[in-house]
């Protein structure tokens, strides 16, 4: 009886992370509208939000089963649950409080499934998962592209362009690109489906191309890159220097190379122009809006509300109907204000330099994930928005990396006392230990 209920669990977490992504209802739910359509009816989404809020209503009630791991890992986690009280308490500040408050409930939702997902399963099963979760994302976009065109393949402006179980192609080129990173990851893991492994990332690589996003293909790249050199962490200290100097010196030729050419890159390799589709343009009337409300922003998702909210200048300065700041970091600014911003970003590098130092110390291909993972985070959130969004795989799989670490490393459908550990002054030494020495 316990191996069915554990697969049914597996099953809803592949799941509930599936929907994370953005897929695969609301290109249905939109009716195939593509960018540049003439959009007769604005779309209801109230199916997803229903499912989202019984995805965050079964999660409570698994956290609530595992009580204790949740508090082991509350007392141990600050800057997590500071971002949190931040996004609730902006409530009060808002300029929109209804959906300022409604936001964060899906946002609390949100983090609550990283939570679950980091102290219900270890870092390799964490991967195993995402494996199957990709697996899905890959197989229905191929159906959605091959078997119903008019979701599955964009038209407007982007006709032609595959977008999958998206709504536009380059969330489609972004998630494609994680599951490359995640495939990869699970190639080199040295598990008996290799065969399976190879195909998700071939077909994975193939769907990116078909995506179009030249922007996705260059992030795939820069990941491949990070794992390889991720792989040089484990080396011994002096061909570790030896190696990660050679790589700064052909790093920064790189880049003095990229500088000299960035014109011919951006407009011929990239296809865009100098000011990234119109972004830098953009991004300066933003930070005007900052520097009205510096330290605690508009409130979180209070921002952007066409005409009728703050965004409105924006709109006027720029004659563009924008939904966002196409900037991970602009828009948080505008949301929490610096004060966020440096919870986030003291969090963030934390998580960063923990991540290295268990590369270093910790086998697997598990541990490797973490770190082109933060990285992919940044570099997504530099010409489009989702950094700390709510209902969004990129902050799950952040609160689960942050949490992780704070884990003992045993399979955890083991039996451990939590709250022995907890109580114990040597609680530290303990997780280090082999269960069997306990």
């Amino acid at each position: 009886m316990k191996k069915p209920l554990v697969f049914v669990e597996q099953a809803f977490t592949a799941i509930a992370l599936l929907l994370h992504t953005g897929g695969p209802l609301n290109v249905i739910l939109s009716g195939g509208y593509s960018q540049g359509d003439r959009q007769i009816a604005e779309p209801d989404f109230g199916l997803t939000r229903n499912l989202y809020l019984l995805t965050y209503l079964v999660v409570f009630c698994l956290l609530t089963i595992r009580w204790r791991k949740v508090i082991y890992v509350l007392q141990r986690d600050r800057y997590i649950w500071v971002i949190l009280a931040l996004v609730i308490l902006s409530f009060f500040w808002s300029e929109i409080p209804g959906r300022t408050l409604s936001r964060s409930f899906s946002f609390t939702g949100s983090t609550l499934l990283g939570v679950y997902f980091a102290t219900r399963y270890t870092l390799k099963q964490q991967l195993q998962l995402l494996g199957w979760t990709f697996g899905l994302v890959v197989g229905l976009s191929l159906v959605y592209a091959l078997l119903l065109p008019k979701y599955g393949i964009m038209g407007g402006v982007h006709a032609g362009a595959w977008r999958g179980i998206y709504t536009h192609k380059n969330n489609f080129g972004k998630m494609m690109t994680l599951s490359s990173i995640v495939f990869t990851l699970l190639l080199t893991s040295g598990q008996k489906q290799r065969l399976w492994f190879s195909l998700g990332l071939g077909l994975s690589i193939m769907l990116l191309l078909l995506s179009t996003s030249k922007g996705a293909l260059v992030n795939v790249v820069a990941m491949w890159l990070v794992i390889a050199v991720c792989r040089l962490f484990r080396l011994q200290y002096h061909l570790l220097v030896v190696s990660l100097g050679s790589i700064a010196i052909v790093s920064g030729a790189i880049s003095l190379w990229f500088v000299e050419n960035l014109e011919s890159i951006v407009v011929d390799v990239l296809g865009k122009d100098l000011t990234l589709t119109g972004r830098t343009d953009l991004w300066m009337t933003v930070l005007e809006m900052i520097r009205q409300r510096p330290w605690l922003g508009y409130g979180y998702q209070a921002f952007w509300n066409g005409l009728n909210g703050p965004s409105a200048v924006v709109w006027r300065a720029e004659a563009w109907q924008v939904p966002d700041a196409h900037n991970g970091f602009l828009d948080l600014l505008l949301q929490l204000g610096i004060v966020g911003m440096a919870v986030f970003l003291i969090g963030y590098f934390a998580n960063l330099i923990n991540s290295i130092i268990r590369l270093r110390s910790m086998s697997g291909a598990e541990f490797v994930w973490p770190l082109p993972f933060l990285i992919f985070m940044i570099l997504s959130n530099l010409p489009e928005t989702s950094l700390m969004r709510a209902n969004d795989i990129f902050w799950v799989l952040y609160v689960a990396i942050a949490l992780s670490p704070l884990m003992p490393y045993e399979d955890q459908s083991q039996d451990f006392d939590f709250a022995q550990i907890s109580s114990s002054h040597k609680a530290p030494e303990l997780l280090r230990q082999p269960l069997s020495t306990r």
